[in-house]
Formats: C-alpha cells, sequence, structure tokens
C-alpha cells in the first residue's frame, strides 16, 4: 500500500474559511498546504516565499476564486507558478460569473488551469477523486 499522500495547495482568499470545508470533506487522504495557518500576513516577503515553496512541492494546486475575492492577485501568481512547475491546477472560479470586468482579465487564469468549476463543491467533489 503506498503510504504518500497527495499533497495539495489551497490557493485563494482568505474572507472566509472555505480552506477549513475543503480539509474536512477530504482531510484523511490529502496532505494540505494552507497559507490561512501560516500566521505570516504582516511580512510580504515571507509569506510570499513560504507559499511559492509549498506550491512547488505539491501535487495539485486548488484555486478557488470566491465571488467576494477583491483582486485575486496572489491567486494568478500561484496558478501561474504551478502551471509553469507542470502541477495539476484545479480552479473554482465563482467571481467571473458575476463580474464581466473581472472575467476579461481573469481568462488567462481559467485557460491555464487543467480543469475548471463554477462553484467549490464541484471542486472539492473532483478533488476527492485523487484519493489513493
Amino acid at each position: 500500500m503506498n503510504k504518500h499522500k497527495t499533497k495539495v495547495y489551497l490557493a485563494g482568499g482568505f474572507r472566509t474559511n472555505w480552506q477549513k470545508k475543503v480539509i474536512e470533506a477530504c482531510g484523511e487522504s490529502f496532505m494540505f498546504f494552507n497559507p490561512r495557518e501560516h500566521e505570516l500576513e504582516i511580512d510580504s516577503k515571507q509569506y510570499t516565499t513560504w507559499d511559492l515553496f509549498h506550491v512547488k512541492h505539491c501535487d495539485i494546486l486548488f484555486a478557488y476564486m470566491e465571488a467576494t475575492n477583491p483582486s485575486g492577485l496572489g491567486l494568478c501568481l500561484e496558478v501561474g507558478y504551478a502551471k509553469a512547475l507542470g502541477k495539476t491546477v484545479v480552479l473554482i472560479d465563482e467571481k467571473s460569473s458575476n463580474d464581466e470586468a473581472f472575467a476579461k482579465y481573469f481568462k488567462i487564469v481559467r485557460e491555464s488551469s487543467d480543469v475548471l468549476f463554477n462553484n467549490l463543491e464541484d471542486g472539492i467533489r473532483f478533488l476527492s477523486t485523487f484519493e489513493k
């Protein structure tokens, strides 16, 4: 039996605690890198280093663009870096359907993903298919 757990980086905003929902739904089968827990919000150099280190070491980047995320710039960086490294990118984009201007510029991120969903529940269901 393979004891290696698939490593998942959780990219997205901090306005809600969506990360907890993902971890509770799939937690036993995966190792999660959750930037919400690194407690480095004050020093951008430190948290960016932490984030990119863990993107580099994940198997799957699970990116959630919530409708309430004000910019998603960090998520864009993480998706682009993960794609450049050949990581599997699962993107949930709830914002584009409600914001036409945002959708126009976020299209490149959507195109960079390996699979795309419009809601978190569908993304979680897909992520669970990677359970070992």
